[in-house]
């Protein structure tokens, strides 16, 4: 099934799932789509299964707490996630057995973007120490590290060659990850008419775009190539200045975003029209947002987690 406006403004809510008594912080699909994971603030991982749309377990992070997680590149069995308590070291976590395969130090403060590499066992952090940190899952020493002199948000490009930070609510710089060290290639100034700051950052899949998040009620979509800003979207709720997480659809064509009133905003990326606004009936903003990459189901999370199915009325 394509995507298109109407598929869009089909889509309903499917399940919802009370797992959690605090935020969801963060929620992930396996490279395969077949699963999800979730973390939140009351120190919960939770996994889910997609195909039988419901959970399947929870597994607990007490002592360092969970804030952002990801699966590892093309494995479904093991995450990195970074903590909201104790330090700000990132964890690669086995979940068939719930044990620590290892740890990476270094950020002497809260990580606020993870980003794994498509292609390898490379993984990129942001923090608000002011660096980003290059990394590979088969060593705990940080293999990299660049100074983009600002509070960084970062991402992979889809062919894991460059990756792109986000600084402050100045600039995106691209770099060379096989020459990080010489600095960006390219750098992009963001002016935004409003005060406010990156959140996140996210590539297209087609490669040809760069999503950027702001907790200052607008996103904007730029040419991933030369920097020219290609739509900005705004019209959700986001009085409070919370970070929000946007995000595509797998096929590049729309943009989406939760909003502090639990509402789905959702944005064609051709022609610059909203096409949808969905109720999921969260209780509280949508903090993080996700569409999955091989099935037409997203992801939607307040401290409920909610997934969502189109119902296309084929008479």
């Amino acid at each position: 099934m394509k995507i298109t406006d109407s598929v869009f403004r089909s889509f309903r809510v499917a399940r919802t799932f009370r797992q959690n008594s605090q935020k969801v912080n963060c929620v992930d699909f396996s490279p395969n789509g077949e699963n999800a994971i979730s973390s939140s603030d009351d120190d919960c991982i939770v996994l889910y299964d997609i195909r039988e749309g419901k959970p399947k377990e929870t597994l607990f992070s007490k002592k360092y707490g969970v804030d952002l997680i990801r699966y590892t590149h093309g494995d479904t069995q093991t995450v990195v996630y970074s903590s909201n308590k104790l330090d700000d070291t990132i964890r690669y976590l086995s979940l068939t057995d719930n044990q620590y395969i290892r740890y990476f130090p270094g950020h002497t403060a809260r990580v606020i973007a993870l980003s794994m590499s498509p292609v390898d066992d490379t993984f990129i952090s942001g923090s608000l120490d002011k660096t980003i940190r290059i990394w590979d899952l088969r060593a705990p020493n940080c293999q990299g590290l660049t100074n983009p002199l600002g509070k960084p948000v970062c991402s992979f490009d889809p062919d894991g060659l460059i990756f792109a930070a986000g600084v402050e609510s100045q600039a995106i710089k691209l770099y060379d990850l096989r020459a990080f060290d010489k600095g960006p290639f390219a750098s992009f100034e963001t002016r935004f008419n409003r005060t406010c700051d990156l959140t996140g950052l996210k590539f297209s899949n087609d490669g040809k775009q760069i999503l950027i998040s702001t907790n200052g009620g607008l996103i904007r979509v730029l040419n991933a190539f030369n920097g020219t800003v290609l739509h900005t979207f705004s019209g959700y709720n986001n009085s409070k200045g919370i970070s929000l997480e946007a995000c595509f659809t797998p096929d590049s064509q729309f943009v989406m975003i939760g909003s502090e009133d639990g509402r789905v905003h959702v944005w064609s990326t051709e022609s610059g029209m909203k096409v949808a606004v969905l109720d999921g009936k969260h209780s509280g903003p949508i903090n993080t947002l996700q569409f999955n990459p091989r099935y037409m189901t997203f992801a939607s999370a307040c401290t409920n987690m909610t997934f969502w199915l189109p119902c296309i009325d084929d008479s």
